[in-house]
């Protein structure tokens, strides 16, 4: 008598019956389907928000992950009009694992009687099924309401940056101050944007650290010194490779919804982009 035969691994996954329709094996694949996100505060002060979150994105994609970033900053453009009904009609594809949504003044659109935003969250992850990281830039106050309600529970890790002058440390600290109040965020990872040549780089990581620390006990898990000057296509550090990971480990899991499948199955796509994106 013959053995059975083994099943396949997709039937596996998607069980002994079939599914009745594509929408329905695409719920059954992507079940626990999550995405990653990671909130990156923004330093006006520093100028150097557009570099970091390049990197940020030349690390994932060496990863083989697709990343999206929204940014909220005061610098970025407010959302394409037809983002109100649809926020994949807001993100524009950059390359094959990067795409980009101006979303300046979007989380307060979905602000709740308590002042969280955190629905946003759920709605991105809905109109960005195919993507594995999503990069929040945001400033320290509209991080908190998007992520303190959601990330309750959660090792929550953000990333702060700044250049190696005073003002960039003094903005840093406001927003290490904003994010151990409001939201008990006691750990972070810091970028410190410097030419090579720069003397401050790390007096002014270590400044930070002594100064979280004492006066709010919050700890800089690890710091790294990211290169102005340094060429667009050049290889990610290896320091910084390794703080990606890290930050992808500690980021806010969000799991894919129903709505999300009607992006998978729909035969429309994210709107290329109109104009150079304003990442700063």
């Amino acid at each position: 008598m013959k053995s059975a035969v083994p099943p396949t691994s997709a039937h596996a996954r998607l069980g002994s019956r079939a599914p009745a329709d594509q929408a329905e094996g695409l719920r059954q694949m992507f079940a626990t389907r999550s995405l990653r996100f990671i909130p990156v505060m923004v330093n006006r002060a520093a100028g150097c928000g557009g570099l970091v979150l390049e990197r940020l994105c030349t690390a994932y994609a060496t990863m083989g992950l697709r990343v999206l970033v929204v940014d909220a900053s005061d610098q970025a453009r407010p959302p394409h009009e037809l983002a109100e009904f649809d926020l994949s009609e807001g993100m524009e594809v950059l390359s094959s694992h990067v795409s980009y949504m101006p979303a300046r003044g979007l989380p307060l659109r979905y602000v709740d009687a308590r002042g969280h935003c955190g629905s946003l969250l759920d709605a991105l992850a809905d109109a960005a099924p195919k993507c594995d990281v999503v990069l929040v830039h945001a400033s320290a106050g509209e991080l908190v309401r998007l992520f303190a309600q959601r990330g309750r529970g959660h090792d929550l890790r953000p990333l702060v940056f700044t250049n190696d002058l005073a003002d960039g440390l003094k903005e840093a600290y406001a927003g290490i101050k904003v994010f151990s109040a409001r939201a008990a965020w006691m750990i972070y990872e810091l970028i410190v944007c410097a030419p090579p040549i720069s003397r401050q780089a790390r007096t002014v990581a270590r400044r930070l650290a002594e100064c979280s620390d004492t006066f709010l006990g919050v700890a800089q898990r690890d710091w790294q010194e990211l290169d102005l000057l340094a060429p667009p296509e050049s290889d990610v550090p290896g320091g910084l490779m390794q703080m990606a990971s890290e930050l992808l480990r500690h980021a806010l899991p969000v799991q894919l919804g129903d709505a999300a499948f009607e992006h998978l199955i729909s035969p429309g796509a994210a709107l290329p982009a109109r104009r150079a994106p304003a990442i700063n």
